[in-house]
């Protein structure tokens, strides 16, 4: 196994998008009223914090090494909807932050590329690697926040989806839910890994080279 540099880029910056993406969960309950990701000492970006070793290390590596599809999530900040002024409007926001951000990290970064992008440096069919090593880090970091912007909005637990998706639950359907939600890691591997979601995210990774580089 080697960590070239393409390696080390994919790996770098989806530890960055995971990591300011559980951030601005905490950030956001914060604002709400909620201080348990700050007493927690969880509104850093100290990435130490917020590792978890599985799914920000061991999987990202081992899927950026081997060029496969990456799972990769940091400890989810706690958040207490108690805390909070009007726990369910503010819950539905706090949901929705992680992936808000990251789709302002991706428009940010991609358009940081899109200016610094010479069409004439580069050779025709130029690849990732044949990039000034700048515009290699802002496309894959738009690249990957934009991907963790629509995976994250699935609605299958834990991601955040599946808590935008059970404020609208009608209540009947409630204890099924519950039943259902410890599973909702097995679905996503499963999504992952057999149905192989990489091919439905493709669209929206030729909208963002186009937007980039055309």
């Amino acid at each position: 196994m080697q960590l070239d540099q393409e390696t080390l880029i994919w790996f770098g910056t989806l530890v960055a998008a995971v990591i300011l993406h559980e951030v601005s969960h905490g950030v956001v309950a914060r604002w709400f009223g909620d201080r348990t990701a700050a007493d927690a000492g969880r509104l850093t970006l100290n990435p130490v914090p917020h590792i978890d070793p599985l799914g920000s290390i061991v999987l990202p590596m081992l899927g950026a090494i081997f060029a496969q599809p990456v799972v990769a999530w940091a400890k989810p900040v706690p958040v207490n909807p108690s805390q909070m002024r009007h726990p369910r409007r503010a819950m539905f926001v706090v949901s929705l932050a992680g992936p808000v951000t990251n789709l302002l990290l991706m428009l940010v970064s991609a358009l940081a590329a899109r200016a610094l992008f010479d069409p004439t440096s580069v050779r025709p069919g130029f690849g990732l690697s044949g990039l000034p090593l700048a515009i290699q880090i802002l496309y894959v970091f738009a690249l990957v926040n934009l991907f963790l912007a629509i995976f994250n909005l699935l609605p299958i637990p834990p991601l955040d989806g599946s808590a935008i998706f059970e404020l609208f639950m009608p209540r009947e359907w409630l204890p099924r839910w519950y039943r259902f939600r410890p599973y909702g890691l097995l679905v996503i591997f499963a999504l992952v890994f057999t149905v192989g979601i990489d091919k439905y995210l493709a669209p929206f990774q030729d909208w963002l080279v186009r937007f980039i580089f055309r």
